[in-house]
């Protein structure tokens, strides 16, 4: 019950952070990293950034943007998954 109570607030988090940050920046910019792995299903697009860290920025099919960093294994694998779907459409 925990972790479901963790995975809703945290949907909340970020779903709050990404409207909010849309809405009053025009570019949105990476300064703190998510830790936890996404479902690659979700994700529809993404962002490279360098500054101010390494980092890429998941778009969800909700509009969420979620922070995470570029060098982990998963994310090369969601980043290449994207661009097979963008390449077959």
């Amino acid at each position: 019950n925990t972790n479901k109570i963790f995975i809703l607030f945290s949907f909340i988090y970020f779903s709050l952070l990404g409207s909010a940050s849309s809405q009053s920046m025009r570019k949105f910019s990476c300064v703190t990293l998510s830790s936890k792995k996404l479902n690659i299903q979700n994700l529809v697009s993404y962002e490279k950034q360098q500054v101010p860290t390494n980092a890429i920025m998941f778009i969800t099919a909700r509009g969420i943007k979620i922070c995470v960093s570029a060098d982990q294994a998963w994310v090369q694998t969601a980043v290449k998954r994207i661009d097979q779907r963008r390449a077959a459409k």
